[in-house]
C-alpha cells in the first residue's frame, strides 16, 4: 500500500466508528463526500486490502507484448547497441518498420544495461548570441577531426558549413586534413552550390589566420598579415569573423557533436570506409535528412547568397600566391628553386628589383605575373640548398672554462686488477 493509502485506514475507522462525520472524513481525505461513502463501504466488506488500486500489479492493456519487447531488444543489441535511445527509435522505425516511442527505448536500453543517463553537469554561462535572421549572412565553417569509419579506416576530418540563421547543414566533404588545399576545394564547391555568403565565422586555426604579430613594415603600410585563405576570402569580398572561443561558435560545435554520433553509426550500417563514398552519402543522402530533423526557420525569408561573377575567377583565386623581388639578372628564388625569367617586350629593364606576383596551383604548376601578365620561365638551378652557419664557440668562452683535475685518489686513478 502507499502511504495516500494507509492514512486513509486511520480516517475511516474514525468514520467508522462514528468519531467524525462524512463531511469532516471528506475534508480531511481531500474527497468528495460521495466517494467518502464509497470508499467506506468497500473499507467494511473488504477491509484494507479494498482500498488498493485495482490495477495495481497488473499489465496494462496498453503494454507492449512480450515478444515485440523481445524483438526490439535483440535489435538493439545486435545493429544499435551503442546508439542514443532517440537515434534508436528512428533507425528501428526507418530500417526494421518497427514504431515504438522514445521513452519505451530508453528505458529498454536502461533496464538491458546499454543507456546511462548523462549526468547533469554546472556548464559556464556564456552570452546568448541572436541568430542572423537571413539564409547566407553568417556561414559557420569548421572542420572536425575524427574515427567517422571507427576501426575500418584511419581517421580524417569533415569540414562542414552550416548556415547561422537555419542551423541547416549546407555542404561539407571529409578530407584527410584541414589545410588550405582541402579547404579550398571544399569552399569552391560551396560557392558553385550556393554563391558567395557575406561572411564565414571560422576559428583562429592557421589555416584560416596567421597568428603571429605584424612586422613594423606592416604595422607602418597599416597591412595585417593574411593567410592563403584569408587572402582568398578577401578577393571575392567575403568577410572573414574569428571566434575567440569554441562556444561562440557554439551552433557548429554541436552539431560535429551530433554527427560523431549519429553520422559514425550511419555509415556504418550503409558500410562505407573511405572518404569519397562518405563524401557523396554525406551530400546527397545524409544532409537532407540531418535538415529536415534539426534546421529551424529563418527570421527573413530572404537569401543572402550572391551570384559569383566572371571576375571571380575561382581557379586564380584557389591557389597560393606570393610575392617576390626579381633580381638584376631577372631570376627569381621560390621554394629552393632558381628561375630564370624569359620576358618579351619592355619588360627586360623594367622587372629588375620589381616585386613580381607567383601563382601555385593544385597540380604544382607555378605562373609568375607582372602587371596581370604571365611571364615565361626556365628552371636555372633546382633544389637549392639552404647551408646552415656552423656555430664557433668564441676563445674567450673557451679559455674562461674551468679545468678540473681530479685528485689522486680519484677512481680514475687507482689501479685497475682484473678479478680472478
Amino acid at each position: 500500500m502507499s502511504k495516500k493509502e494507509v492514512e486513509r485506514i486511520a480516517v475511516l475507522d474514525n468514520l467508522k466508528e462514528k468519531r467524525i462525520k462524512q463531511k469532516q472524513a471528506a475534508e480531511q481525505l481531500d474527497l468528495s463526500v460521495r466517494q467518502v461513502c464509497r470508499l467506506l463501504k468497500v473499507y467494511k466488506e473488504d477491509g484494507a486490502k479494498g482500498l488498493i488500486h485495482k490495477s495495481r500489479g497488473r499489465k496494462g492493456n496498453r503494454s507492449m507484448p512480450d515478444e515485440k519487447r523481445k524483438q526490439i531488444v535483440c535489435l538493439i543489441k545486435k545493429d544499435y547497441a551503442d546508439f542514443g535511445p532517440t537515434f534508436a527509435a528512428e533507425k528501428l522505425l526507418e530500417r526494421d518498420k518497427i514504431i515504438c516511442s522514445n521513452e519505451t527505448v530508453r528505458k529498454l536500453m536502461i533496464t538491458e544495461g546499454l543507456w546511462i543517463s548523462k549526468k547533469k553537469r554546472i556548464k559556464e554561462i556564456h552570452t546568448y548570441r541572436e541568430r542572423r535572421p537571413c539564409v547566407g549572412e553568417l556561414i559557420q565553417l569548421d572542420g572536425s577531426p575524427h574515427k567517422w569509419f571507427e576501426e575500418r579506416a584511419d581517421a580524417c576530418t569533415l569540414v562542414a558549413f552550416i548556415d547561422d540563421a537555419t542551423s541547416r547543414i549546407m555542404d561539407g566533404a571529409f578530407v584527410d586534413y584541414e589545410g588550405t588545399w582541402t579547404l579550398f576545394d571544399t569552399t569552391e564547391h560551396y560557392l558553385k552550390m550556393y554563391g558567395k555568403p557575406l561572411s564565414f565565422y571560422v576559428d583562429k586555426h592557421s589555416t584560416f589566420k596567421i597568428n603571429r604579430q605584424a612586422t613594423i613594415e606592416e604595422e607602418l603600410k597599416d597591412f595585417q598579415p593574411q593567410s592563403q585563405f584569408g587572402r582568398a576570402m578577401d578577393e571575392l569580398s567575403i568577410e572573414l569573423i574569428f571566434a575567440n572561443s569554441p562556444e561562440a561558435k557554439g551552433r557548429v560545435e554541436r552539431m560535429f557533436e551530433t554527427l560523431q554520433d549519429r553520422l559514425v553509426k550511419e555509415l556504418r550500417l550503409e558500410r562505407i570506409s573511405n572518404k569519397k563514398d562518405a563524401t557523396c552519402y554525406f551530400r546527397e543522402v545524409y544532409i537532407p535528412k540531418h535538415n529536415q530533423r534539426f534546421a529551424v526557420a529563418p527570421k527573413d525569408s530572404v537569401n543572402m547568397h550572391r551570384l559569383l561573377i566572371p571576375m571571380d575567377d575561382l581557379r586564380r583565386i584557389f591557389t597560393l600566391k606570393s610575392k617576390r623581388i626579381v633580381s638584376k639578372v631577372l631570376t627569381v628564388q621560390y621554394k629552393n628553386t632558381r628561375y630564370q625569367l624569359l620576358p618579351t617586350g619592355g619588360y627586360r629593364y623594367t622587372l629588375r628589383k620589381t616585386p613580381i606576383l607567383i601563382e601555385e596551383n593544385r597540380g604544382g604548376r607555378i605562373i609568375f605575373r607582372y602587371k596581370d601578365k604571365g611571364i615565361s620561365y626556365k628552371i636555372i638551378q633546382q633544389e637549392v640548398q639552404k647551408v646552415n652557419p656552423v656555430q664557433v664557440v668564441s676563445g674567450k668562452e673557451f679559455q674562461e672554462r674551468r679545468v678540473v683535475i681530479p685528485g689522486k685518489d680519484h677512481p680514475w686513478k687507482r689501479r685497475f686488477l682484473p678479478a680472478m
